[in-house]
Formats: C-alpha cells, sequence, structure tokens
C-alpha cells in the first residue's frame, strides 16, 4: 500500500516537472502607437449649418 503511493508521488512529481512553462518579457524597445487622426470638425459643422438652412427654406422637401 505504502509502495503504491510512494510511486504515484513520484509519478506526480515527473508530472507536474513536465508542463510547459510561459514566460513574459518586456520588450528591448519601447512600444511605439502612431495615431494618424484628422479633426474635421468644422466641416461637419458647415454642413449641418447647409442643412439647416436648407430645410429651413424649403419646409416641404420632406
Amino acid at each position: 500500500m505504502i509502495n503504491k503511493v510512494f510511486l504515484y508521488g513520484i509519478a506526480a512529481c515527473f508530472l507536474v516537472g513536465c508542463q510547459p512553462k510561459l514566460q513574459i518579457v518586456a520588450p528591448d524597445k519601447p512600444i511605439e502607437i502612431n495615431l494618424n487622426i484628422k479633426i474635421d470638425q468644422q466641416v461637419r459643422v458647415r454642413l449641418d449649418k447647409d442643412v439647416d438652412d436648407l430645410i429651413t427654406s424649403n419646409p416641404d422637401l420632406f
């Protein structure tokens, strides 16, 4: 009985030792993120104003 428990313990130690390891290593260079963003707020305001003027001048349009 004790012999089986001892063998199971040794087998468990070998199985745990065979588990793969995952290492996370920081990169040598800093991470660079380029965000090419163009803000078109002025164009949208002009379009909204033009649409508003068109709707007010032609109330039967819709």
